[in-house]
């Protein structure tokens, strides 16, 4: 924006008429040897004053979105470390098993629907693709689930036939269970999958989150583990009563398992966006104060050269008279 402003300014003053009436205009003919086009000084001078003016805007504007952020931040922390006990009792009773090896795996990649948060979404894209070649081969299929516009943008370069589903605006309203649960089961219903990988970024302070993967095996992987002796969990130590077989248990298990640790995952994913949006804000408004005081200290010179050179014109005028 600012080098736009100044080049746009720039272009103006340079192209437009100057009439040799004024002094102003006389003095930049007289200069125009030194200063090399017409009025190159005025241009160099008013080109900063719109820069500084650009630069000013800008910090405002970085300021106003560290204060969104940060009032917006404590909530939604408060929701997420209250969401850690959902998910918890479900790893202790059916595991997590992130390198079990499966034929359908579908990677549920959660990004943001804005920019300007730091490399939040470029980690968690980074992340899919590295999971989406360990799980990729001759007799296997990985489809993505991308939940946020910028994961859609950057995966859709180099994977955009593995992009099965793509949901955006989840954050346009607050986040609840019932709304993640919906989204959970529009999920299962219309992806095939013997493993779901969820990929995140886990909120731990204003400038640290870490990314992290959970995985949901479906029911028939659950009963394959069990009876090839994999860990996964204490499930097994329990008896199932009632009517229910084994099978509808797991199958109620995982449905109401993936929902829990979604829900979770995309408050951990919201809390870190906003985070990590305070942290680049903070540091925005940081670099925009530096650069004015930079362009107001080549300000002051470029005037104080200017008037420095109008009184030596001056003094030179009168002594030739006097002379």
């Amino acid at each position: 924006m600012a080098m736009a402003a100044l080049r746009r300014e720039g272009r103006r003053l340079l192209l437009s008429p100057v009439s040799y009436n004024s002094p102003v205009a006389a003095r930049s003919a007289i200069l125009s040897d030194e200063l090399g086009p017409m009025g190159a000084r005025s241009v160099s001078t008013q080109a900063v004053r719109n820069r500084m003016k650009s630069v000013k805007n800008i910090q405002k504007i970085t300021k106003a979105m560290k204060m969104v952020a940060a009032s917006k931040l404590r909530a939604v922390q408060v929701r997420t470390e209250n969401s850690r006990g959902i998910w918890q009792p479900f790893t202790a009773l059916l595991g997590d098993n992130p390198s079990v090896d499966v034929k359908k795996n579908v990677i549920v990649a959660i990004t943001s629907d804005k920019g300007l948060c730091g490399g939040i979404n470029s980690t968690s894209v980074k992340v899919s693709k590295a999971l989406y070649k360990l799980t990729s081969g001759p007799e296997k299929e990985t489809k993505y689930v991308v939940l946020g516009e910028k994961g859609k943008v950057q995966l859709v370069r180099d994977s955009k036939n593995s992009i099965e589903m793509n949901i955006t605006e989840l954050q346009k309203n607050p986040l609840n269970y019932t709304q993640v649960s919906v989204l959970a089961d529009d999920i299962l219903k219309n992806m095939e999958y013997d493993a779901l990988r969820i990929i995140y970024n886990k909120f731990q302070s204003v400038v640290s989150f870490l990314p992290t993967v959970s995985t949901i095996l479906s029911p028939e992987t659950v009963e394959k583990e069990s009876e090839a002796g994999g860990k996964l969990g204490s499930l097994d130590f329990y008896e199932i009563e009632g009517g229910d077989t084994k099978a509808e248990v797991l199958q109620n298990l995982a449905e109401f398992q993936f929902s829990c640790v979604l829900f979770n995952a995309v408050l951990e994913n919201a809390c870190s966006e906003l985070g990590a949006r305070m942290s680049a804000m903070d540091s925005s408004s940081r670099n925009a104060g530096e650069m004015l005081d930079r362009l107001t200290l080549t300000y002051n010179r470029t005037r104080q050269a200017s008037i420095t050179t109008e009184l030596i014109e001056i003094i030179s005028g009168a002594s030739a008279l006097t002379g």
